[in-house]
């Protein structure tokens, strides 16, 4: 149990029914009349929907411990991705479902960060830019740039980002696991 005054972003809260809120972010306000209050943006841990929620201030909200271990991806086991606990050495399943949007930035050997609740994983998050290799992409001609100045790349992972005419096949980009769009190339 914690009060609405001692909230933070990325705290976990048990609402309604039990269902997992994210605090995506929070403000305190007090109005010039009448009682201080808090609004807040949270995201619902398992559905990702966001909602804006205003509590009273000093009210008690009930937190759930969410606990935030570095694993690192091992493969995929059919339509299961496995990740191996950096600590214990545990290797736990975790179903598309889970592991969403992510699959499209995984490659064997990525660390992520794993939210567990109660022995069950909540979510996969990955650092907010990763470097992966260009599997493929058409050559650039110089001067057409009916494209605006980008093309096609397939990545290492089988996902398709927009890259600038000037990348070529084999080439390792950075790029934004938020988005999904090409941040730069990686010399070296």
């Amino acid at each position: 149990m914690a009060s609405t005054n001692d909230l933070k972003n990325g705290m976990v809260l048990k609402l309604e029914g039990g269902q997992l809120w994210s605090v995506v972010e929070f403000q305190h306000v007090k109005p010039g009349k009448g009682p201080a209050f808090v609004r807040t943006k949270l995201k619902n841990v398992m559905s990702g929907k966001t909602v804006d929620k205003t509590f009273n201030a000093g009210t008690k909200v009930d937190t759930a411990t969410v606990d935030r271990r570095g694993m690192q991806f091992s493969y995929k086991d059919g339509e299961y991705f496995v990740f191996m606990d950096m600590e214990t050495y545990d290797q736990i399943h975790i179903t598309p479902e889970i592991v969403s949007d992510t699959a499209n930035y995984l490659v064997e050997g990525f660390e992520a960060t794993v939210a567990m609740y109660q022995g069950e994983a909540l979510f996969v998050e990955l650092p907010a830019a990763v470097e992966l290799v260009i599997e493929h992409t058409e050559p650039g001609v110089q001067g057409d740039r009916s494209t605006g100045g980008s093309k096609p790349a397939r990545l290492e992972t089988g996902y398709e980002v927009g890259v600038p005419l000037f990348i070529t096949t084999g080439e390792k980009i950075k790029v934004d696991t938020r988005t999904g769009e090409y941040l730069s190339r990686v010399n070296g």
